[in-house]
């Protein structure tokens, strides 16, 4: 009886583990300048993100157009953690990114000595087809900053 209790008990915590292990994320992802909304000003012209599995954690390669007309060349890799990871190419320093569940993750971005300071949260749609990601807080010039930020899965 100890046996079929501890086989059941292992059936259902193990899906359970990999349900929210999962990342849905996931892919190479592309922002629709058309559904976006940004205030009080778009920072970028266009935007395709890249996001892999890296050790617990994701991968992210940024790449497209400032609204000034300058590439954008970001990236950095961090864990699902909390914890602060540095960025590379970006008008922030650093990540700190929690994953809520397969669909659902959560984000600070700070600069170091600057006033950029944002925090956000990013949902895949049930159809795995799209990504919004709202973001507040305070831009590089120390303005509010409020962003709904659409991507389409390529």
């Amino acid at each position: 009886m100890r046996s079929i209790s501890t086989k059941l008990i292992l059936s259902l915590a193990i899906p359970a583990i990999v349900a929210f292990a999962a990342d849905n994320s996931l892919g190479t992802w592309k922002l629709n300048m058309e559904k976006s909304k940004f205030s009080p000003a778009a920072p970028v012209k266009s935007l395709t993100t890249t996001r892999e599995a890296s050790d617990g954690g994701v991968k992210i390669t940024s790449t497209g157009e400032r609204a000034d007309g300058t590439p954008v060349n970001a990236s950095y890799t961090a864990k699902y953690d909390g914890k602060e990871y540095p960025v590379t190419g970006s008008p922030y320093d650093t990540i700190a990114i929690k994953q809520v569940n397969a669909n659902t993750f959560t984000f600070t971005q700070k600069k170091n000595g600057g006033k950029y300071n944002v925090s956000g949260r990013s949902v895949v749609s049930k159809d795995g087809k799209t990504t919004t990601s709202t973001l507040k807080g305070t831009n590089a010039e120390g303005k509010a900053y409020n962003a709904t930020m659409v991507y389409e899965k390529q």
